[in-house]
């Protein structure tokens, strides 16, 4: 059911009856941090472009068209001045409580940890982290920032990869298999910025079986009716005051 009216209130009082909170996150709960989200108004796959972004952030493109795939990675998918804003720093203040358990998000900037957050599961991957293919040496962001064109292992002269899930590339086993342990633990389980659309991460909330289950998202998601409250209101504002009022 959809509920817009006072809904810091409800939001906070359903996190005080809880004690096992899981809160699965999408790219809008970045947007706040001025980092553009994928599918909704004005995001990333609605720009008119030869190549949609898709194809570029596959595998394929990224063995075929290397040089092509860093020039759009470095301009469209890093913001290394983006900081956390209200919805991360509110998870990361409920993990302190001992009422959070796990974010699990589908984002990759890194921002839940820098809020403060320890219990993170990263289902897609990270571009904080980089690795040689060749000697699988690691590499911080800003190797990948300071470099031009394909960078390079100085060590062994590999191809340096972010430890970010591709299109055509399986999620971790492991991460997906503590997702489901994290969400069938859960007694309140908050999903928020995400059109919940993309697998298996969407498919995750199937695993949620007790307690109640909310939805914070500016669109519909297919998982709506499920829910037993979805609120329309900013993640980072809604997030924020719930938590101020705890």
């Amino acid at each position: 059911m959809e509920n817009e009216k006072n809904g810091a209130a409800l939001l906070r009082d359903l996190i005080r009856e809880a004690n096992r909170i899981v809160f699965l996150g999408g790219a809008g709960v970045s947007t706040e941090s001025g980092i553009p989200d994928f599918r909704g108004s004005g995001g990333l796959y609605t720009e008119r472009a030869t190549i949609p972004p898709e194809v570029i952030l596959s595998h394929t493109y990224f063995l075929n068209h290397t040089e092509e795939f860093y020039r759009f990675y470095r301009e469209k998918m890093l913001f290394p001045d983006a900081k956390p804003n209200a919805a991360h720093k509110a998870l990361a203040e409920l993990e302190r409580r001992g009422k959070l358990t796990a974010v699990l998000t589908q984002n990759i900037d890194g921002l839940h940890q820098a809020a403060g957050s320890k219990r993170v599961i990263e289902l897609h991957g990270s571009v904080l982290r980089n690795h040689c293919v060749g000697c699988g040496r690691s590499y911080p962001l800003s190797f990948i920032l300071g470099s031009s064109g394909v960078p390079l292992c100085p060590a062994c002269g590999g191809v340096v990869k972010p430890d970010v899930v591709l299109y055509e590339e399986p999620l971790s086993e492991n991460d997906l298999c503590d997702a489901e342990r994290a969400i069938r633990s859960a007694d309140l389980l908050i999903v928020g910025g995400t059109s919940l659309t993309v697998n298996p991460a969407a498919g995750l909330v199937l695993w949620f079986s007790g307690g109640k289950f909310v939805i914070i998202n500016r669109d519909p998601t297919p998982y709506d009716g499920m829910a037993n409250f979805v609120f329309r209101e900013p993640i980072g504002k809604l997030l924020g005051e719930a938590v101020e009022a705890l």
